[in-house]
């Protein structure tokens, strides 16, 4: 391998000398294809975030959690808790399964003029919404498996209590009848819950969170059908550089993703209180990877919207070969409304907060590339966990290699001629668990410019790409036999790179 031309000399490497703690998810870094800064259950099974709010200066992460095994099973809500959404402390399970069922996903909020009467004005409750679940009828193959329940804390989420007239909505005829997304709407001075009902989107509204009526539903023609529809999350945004506003609606679903199995779409449109209405009947998807699902946003957030989702994929989730525990998170991300050629699309990047664990190794200007760069070798770095960060002046095509000593590899790439991304993973280690996982994993560009900026954050055993300022977004885990520690950035002609920066993430 050779450089051939690289206009700024080894003085513009950066080394770093100062040492970070690690992030408080991690629970052994000896564990092999832990996580180190995404966040893990301690041990067992894992899946989705839920009920995930932001108050006291704390991120509540709430998500489905089943304590007794490493496969999928009674639900539960486990915890934890953040003051940046990186370093997590856990808590103990927050709820548990009762006689009307398992605790399916959910949401929670802060009653902040306690419109519930669950706490006062001086205490203010925190008010979890979720999906009861009853195995008995599902065993029995009945309809009506699905009711929305209720719970409170008065102790800043420390503890929960069920409210005792539980369940507060009743399953009308639907199987798939769950995930409630609440917020508050403040023109007609109720709560909104967006409900998945199988093959759609339903709304209901309540004054105390005790009460819902029927509003209206969505979806039923639109977007992709290809499974059930499953938690959805309904939020205001607003357009980046602009005062116009639009709502979006995320919805969950399995399967039927762009590239199989579980995946995330989302609408762009006006929400009145009562029918959410779409500016087109465009399919857009958040994530074109395969494993980010079931991501919502935190609740009490001002004016970020902050998102994070499960980092996996029902078509292997069971199975994956981790021993003591079984799933991550992604990365919590930051969202923007923006415009590409005069359509919208939901931006999607990492919190600025991960900065604060990160430490720059090698950063350079005017950078040509005509054969294989190993980033590694010149920057003296071979770690499993870095931000690679890379701007590229006239968009020609490439590949980054991660890869180790066993011949395991992760590619990463961009073709010029369909203007697409892809994530191979065929060679990226244990593959045998499903027959599916070494398939060529692809996503559309959305830009046209000819500059492109790319970041790729890498954990022990994932990849998340964003590239033109998070317009593609895609997600990818991974099993290799040992660390994935090498680095090449390899062109398909030539590469001018006007920034390359690479952070070491702590």
């Amino acid at each position: 391998m050779r450089i051939v031309i690289f206009s700024a000399f080894i003085s513009a490497l950066v080394f770093a000398c100062d040492q970070k703690p690690p992030s408080e998810s991690v629970t052994s870094n000896l564990e092999k294809h832990r996580p180190q800064f995404h966040f893990t259950p301690d041990s067992m099974w894992m899946n989705d975030p839920n009920g995930m709010v932001y108050y006291q200066d704390t991120y509540h992460l709430f998500y489905q959690y089943y304590p007794d095994s490493t496969v999928w099973g009674p639900m539960h809500w486990g915890h934890a808790v953040s003051k940046d959404m990186i370093n997590w402390e856990h808590k103990p399970v927050a709820l548990y399964p009762d006689d009307l069922g398992y605790i399916f996903s959910g949401s929670a909020v802060v009653d902040i003029n306690n419109t519930s009467g669950l706490g006062t004005v001086e205490n203010t409750p925190l008010v979890a919404i979720f999906t009861y679940h009853d195995p008995v009828k599902a065993s029995a193959k009945q309809v009506d498996v699905e009711t929305q329940g209720i719970a409170y804390s008065l102790d800043n989420g420390e503890s929960w209590s069920k409210y005792e007239n539980n369940p507060v909505l009743m399953n009308p005829g639907i199987r798939d009848f769950r995930d409630p997304k609440v917020r508050w709407y403040e023109p007609t001075q109720r709560w909104i819950m967006t409900l998945a009902a199988q093959d759609r989107i339903q709304f209901y509204s309540s004054l105390n969170l005790k009460d819902w009526s029927f509003e209206s539903e969505f979806g039923k023609e639109l977007g992709a059908h290809g499974g059930v529809w499953e938690c959805p999350d309904l939020f205001p945004m607003t357009l980046e550089n602009s005062e116009e506003k639009a709502w979006i609606l995320i919805v969950n679903l399995n399967p039927g993703a762009p590239n199989g199995g579980s995946g995330t779409q989302y609408f762009i449109g006006d929400f009145d209180g009562n029918t959410f209405t779409p500016v087109d009947e465009k399919t857009r998807w958040l994530d074109y990877g395969p494993d980010n699902y079931a991501g919502i946003t935190w609740s009490n957030t001002g004016n970020r919207t902050l998102f994070i989702g499960w980092m996996s994929n029902w078509k292997y989730a069971n199975s994956v070969p981790t021993e003591r525990w079984r799933s991550a998170t992604t990365i919590a991300r930051e969202l923007f409304l923006n415009k590409l050629e005069d359509e919208y699309i939901v931006q999607s990047l990492p919190v600025a907060e991960i900065e604060n664990i990160t430490t720059q190794v090698f950063d350079t200007t005017s950078l040509e590339i005509l054969e294989s760069f190993n980033v590694s070798e010149i920057a003296g770095f071979n770690k499993p966990t870095f931000e690679l960060d890379f701007e590229i002046e006239d968009v020609n095509g490439f590949r980054v290699m991660l890869s180790n000593q066993k011949g395991n590899r992760v590619i990463v790439s961009f073709e010029v001629e369909n203007q697409q991304f892809s994530i191979d993973r065929s060679y990226s280690g244990d593959i045998s668990f499903h027959k599916e996982f070494g398939d060529i994993i692809e996503a559309p560009r959305f830009s046209n410019e000819k500059t492109m900026d790319l970041k790729l954050v890498v954990d022990v055993a994932s990849v998340e790409l964003f590239a033109d300022d998070g317009s593609t977004v895609m997600t990818a885990i991974y099993f290799p036999e040992q660390e994935l520690d090498e680095i090449d950035i390899i062109p398909d002609t030539n590469l001018s790179i006007s920034q390359l920066e690479l952070k070491r993430v702590n």
